[in-house]
């Protein structure tokens, strides 16, 4: 959860990047560490098995200031896919403050998506989280692939819930989606908290304040 330092003037928070085994959580990672300027980020760390699927955990710290004054530190996670690591799963999503779910597009990965999902929500209610009250997103992945599903089905089967489209090796979408992340994630901290009339850290404060440290895909 959330921590606030009021006597250092320092916030940090904790994302997760949830989705099924390569639909691109680690992929959106990287872009990220790649597109932000090297004094913003810390170093990426990666635990991997041999044929690349991520064994525990990828960890990337990102640091940025506000005008009123506060560091703000965003610690984002990915989670393993794979089945067998449902248990580490749970430990990485503990404390989080906010999710983004990064779904495979291909009609053929529809029922690893809906596991992923309902994996999400029993690892978050099992953490204690009201999973309808998490701030999350969700991200399509593998735009250019062929036999996908439509942008149209997925914003009625989605409702609500933010959804953006991706291609995240070649960086389109990532951006998108981590602000969206960020905007949800401070609107719910604004609300619990009080962020704007407590610390004035407003919502474009915080959002100029860290993607002022990004560059576009190819720029």
């Amino acid at each position: 959860m959330v921590q606030i330092n009021m006597a250092n003037k320092e916030i940090t928070v904790k994302v997760v990047y949830y989705g099924p085994a390569l639909s691109g959580k680690t992929t959106n990672l990287q872009m990220l560490h790649e597109l932000m300027s090297p004094e913003a980020r810390g170093k990426m760390v990666s635990l991997d098995t041999k044929d690349d699927r991520t064994l525990y955990f990828d960890f990337l710290p990102i640091e940025f200031g506000t005008t009123a004054g506060f560091a703000i530190r965003v610690k984002v996670f990915t989670v393993p896919g794979q089945v067998m690591h449902k248990s580490t799963r749970k430990v990485v999503l503990a404390g989080a403050d906010a999710v983004a779910f990064v779904a495979d597009s291909q009609v053929s990965s529809a029922s690893a998506n809906a596991y992923s999902w309902r994996d999400m929500e029993a690892n978050l209610k099992a953490n204690g989280f009201d999973f309808d009250a998490m701030p999350k997103v969700v991200q399509f992945n593998k735009r250019d692939l062929p036999d996908i599903k439509s942008l149209a089905d997925i914003k009625k089967a989605w409702g609500h819930i933010p959804t953006h489209p991706a291609v995240a090796v070649r960086g389109e979408g990532v951006l998108e989606t981590f602000r969206e992340l960020m905007s949800v994630l401070y609107r719910n901290l604004d609300d619990r908290h009080q962020f704007a009339t407590k610390f004035g850290v407003t919502e474009e404060d915080f959002l100029k304040g860290i993607f002022k440290n990004f560059r576009p895909p190819g720029a």
